[in-house]
């Protein structure tokens, strides 16, 4: 799974600095420096190296100032890792090239050129606040079949935590997420009712949602992100 790529390339980025968090806006990953404006490193992963992994980068690198692409390394050596073609494209495409063994060490087989043209700066702050607004790291990068916590999806689990033992006012819901007003008006998940004027509570897909995220109950303290 290309969900094993990403504790590695993980800890790699975070060794140069970054804070790395999976699943950003439709990238496998994306880093953010400490500066400010931050540096955004976004990150692509596959089972091996192929044409779809240089494509993905391409799609992804106008939002980000540096872009990495990271794949298994083959066993025997003979994978697109040693064709110093697909090398050679990665380098005049700015492009940073990863290897990962078995065992989960990181070779850095291309260094891509330092902070590249924010060719969308639109989307590329899309992505920053997403990072930002997001608790925690709650998705491995790669992953595909599961629906992505993003930060919306994790204020909605809020407020839903807050109404578990029953209707409560949504003034008092913006004391753990401030913009619950919002979120339960738009009810886009199917989570939450109207149980009198101003007054929201639970459906059954409410309470399974927090059955199937639990961990997720957090506090928020950012504004309202944009539903996945």
């Amino acid at each position: 799974m290309e969900t094993a790529l990403y504790l590695p390339v993980k800890r790699f980025l975070e060794e140069l600095g970054f804070t790395v968090k999976g699943e950003i806006g439709g990238c496998d990953l994306v880093g953010l420096s400490a500066g400010d404006p931050p540096v955004v490193v976004i990150g692509e992963l596959k089972l091996a190296f192929n044409l779809e992994l240089i494509l993905q980068a391409v799609d992804r690198a106008p939002a980000g100032d540096e872009v990495w692409i990271a794949a298994k390394m083959s066993i025997r050596g003979k994978g697109r890792e040693s064709d110093a073609r697909y090398r050679n494209l990665c380098r005049r495409l700015g492009f940073g090239m990863l290897g990962v063994t078995d065992r989960g060490q990181v070779e850095v087989l291309v260094k891509p050129p330092t902070a590249a043209p924010r060719r969308e700066p639109k989307v590329r702050s899309r992505l920053v606040a997403e990072h930002q607004r997001r608790q925690g790291d709650p998705v491995l990068g790669g992953s595909t079949r599961a629906p992505i916590m993003t930060a919306y999806r994790q204020q909605a689990l809020a407020c839903a935590s807050a109404l578990a033992d029953g209707p409560r006012p949504v003034r008092e819901l913006r004391e753990r997420c401030p913009d619950a007003g919002k979120i339960l008006l738009n009810n886009v998940y199917g989570w939450f009712e109207r149980a009198d004027r101003g007054i929201y509570g639970l459906t059954e897909a409410g309470h399974a949602a927090l059955k199937r995220w639990p961990q997720q109950r957090i506090e928020v303290d950012a504004g309202v992100a944009s539903p996945p």
